[in-house]
């Protein structure tokens, strides 16, 4: 089992950056990737951005160049950078890990961009 929690939603203008935190715990020595999910009003969750093990990255095209995602191992922690925030943006976020095959998610935090 593992299990995750998100920190580090709230509301900005648009423009400014918000940094997301999602701390692992329980059998983190299985965990293959790592990502985050977004689903805005009215809309399917989609993805944001994930990181493998191994450091290999991947975005959403529409946040290539403005949002970040890394991670540190030493505090089980993933971490997404947003900047340039667009009010688009809007959405609640989820961290998402893949362990032995089996999907877990964190219960989630709002972000709102003002415009």
């Amino acid at each position: 089992q593992v299990q995750l929690v998100e920190s580090g939603g709230g509301l900005v203008q648009a423009g400014g950056s918000l940094r997301l935190s999602c701390a692992a715990s329980g059998d983190i020595v299985s965990i293959n990737v790592m990502g985050w999910y977004r689903q805005g009003p009215g809309n399917q969750r989609e993805m944001v951005a994930r990181i493998t093990n191994g450091g290999s990255t991947n975005y959403a095209d529409s946040v290539k160049g403005r949002f970040i995602i890394s991670r540190d191992n030493t505090k089980n922690t993933v971490y997404l950078q947003m900047n340039s925030l667009k009010p688009e943006d809007t959405a609640v976020y989820y961290c998402r890990a893949v362990a032995n095959g089996r999907l877990y998610w964190g219960q989630g935090t709002q972000v709102t961009v003002s415009s």
